[in-house]
């Protein structure tokens, strides 16, 4: 039986490719702490997580980098596998 395919190589290659790229959190458009690393980035809200535009469950491939996208731990938390992505309210001062 197969193990977990996010514990995989190739996985692992694409969070890396990622994360090397420090782009913003796509949900939200701030900065993601990738300082955060190890046991503690499991817990840390703002910690980079590995997000993907069409959700796993909707169909999305979890290798594809063009369905790859960088994302706060709770930003993508809250997102869940909805499609939608809720933009950020933009600000009314002048």
């Amino acid at each position: 039986m197969a193990g977990n395919p996010r514990n995989g190589r190739a996985y692992r290659r694409l969070c890396d490719w990622l994360r090397a790229q420090r782009l913003p959190c796509w949900l939200c458009g701030h900065n993601i702490a990738y300082e955060v690393r190890g046991p503690e980035a499991g817990k840390h809200p703002l910690a980079f997580t590995l997000d993907h535009e069409t959700p796993l469950s909707k169909g999305g491939d979890l290798l594809d980098p063009a369905n790859a996208r960088a994302a706060h731990r709770r930003c993508n938390s809250a997102r869940g596998n909805r499609t939608s992505v809720k933009q950020p309210r933009a600000s009314r001062r002048w």
